[in-house]
């Protein structure tokens, strides 16, 4: 290829083509739709995946995995992380986190996970905190606010009634 023939071939302004306009066309009579059949009719539109009554190649292919469609998005972050990213007397909360950007993609909780040391008086509100979370906040003096948020789906689990 050549810098001179890099744009040969492309029409910026191609006319559409006329269908139904006589044999001399070159489009006439069946304009392009060949004969008969459902594509040949008007307001003919197939799916995307069909593929003239062959079994599709979405259903042929064999499909592995699991798949949780229910489950929330969990974002999770240590205790060593708050430690390093915040000083004395701040509040670690969803905002706080974003503007530093530690939290960069969609979620629909935040869970504190207990993986290294807290020293830092630091006011924390997630939505999940984990056992050992929990207690490395606590022996460090830091205070814990739990945020309401969204219940993970559970389908096909019958609430068991109190008798009296």
């Amino acid at each position: 290829m050549n810098l001179h023939t890099v744009n040969t071939g492309i029409v910026k302004n191609k006319k559409i083509t006329r269908l139904g306009r006589g044999k001399g066309s070159g489009k006439g009579r069946t304009a392009g739709r060949g004969t008969k059949g459902y594509g040949s009719r008007s307001g003919s539109s197939m799916n995307l995946s069909f593929e003239g009554g062959q079994m599709p190649l979405f259903r042929r292919v064999p499909k592995r995995g699991f798949n949780n469609a229910g489950a929330l998005e969990v974002a999770c972050i240590n205790v060593c992380d708050i430690d390093a990213m915040f000083s004395d007397g701040e509040t670690v909360n969803v905002e706080s986190l974003k503007a530093k950007g530690i939290l960069k993609y969609r979620y629909d909780v935040l869970k504190v996970l207990g993986d290294g040391e807290l020293t830092k008086k630091v006011k924390i509100q997630a939505h999940r905190f984990s056992k050992t979370a929990e207690e490395k906040i606590k022996a460090a003096g830091a205070e814990m606010e739990v945020l309401p948020g969204k219940k993970p789906v559970v389908k096909g689990v019958k609430k068991a009634k109190a008798e009296a």
